[in-house]
């Protein structure tokens, strides 16, 4: 079973999918198994965090420090573009996720939620692939 969930999502913006990676597990049947997560494109990414607003303005931030936008990439001279830290946020976050669930409920911790980030310099579309394992 598969399913694609589509985000809007502004510059560094993530959203919490986990009631939609919930559903779509109660919908399978399954009663227990794992569901994988994965975030089509290069330039976003799937995790797990404390969806809060606090987090939500430090993640950038940090993210940032680690891959800047100023700063030079090589990947600007290919493409002749702007978001050659993008793609290494992308990658070093990583664009998939396997969740096990059990009783048809994601063996979430009580304060971890799924989120879909964009990295990328400009508003996306981002597509989020649901796959039963």
């Amino acid at each position: 079973m598969m399913e694609v969930v589509t985000v809007e999502l502004d510059v560094n913006e993530m959203a919490d999918i986990t009631d939609r990676v919930e559903r779509f597990v109660r919908e399978s049947g399954k009663n227990e198994g794992a569901v994988l997560i994965f975030s089509k494109g290069s330039t976003g990414a799937v995790t797990t965090i404390e969806y809060e607003p606090g987090l939500k303005k430090d993640f950038p931030r940090i993210m940032d420090r680690i891959a800047p936008y100023k700063d030079y990439y090589e990947h600007h001279k290919t493409w002749g573009d702007d978001n050659g830290s993008s793609h290494v946020k992308s990658a070093i976050v990583g664009t998939s996720l396997i969740v096990p669930f059990k009783d048809g409920r994601l063996l979430l911790g009580t304060w971890q939620q799924i989120v879909v980030i964009n990295f990328d310099t400009r508003r996306r579309r981002r597509e989020v692939i649901l796959y039963i394992l």
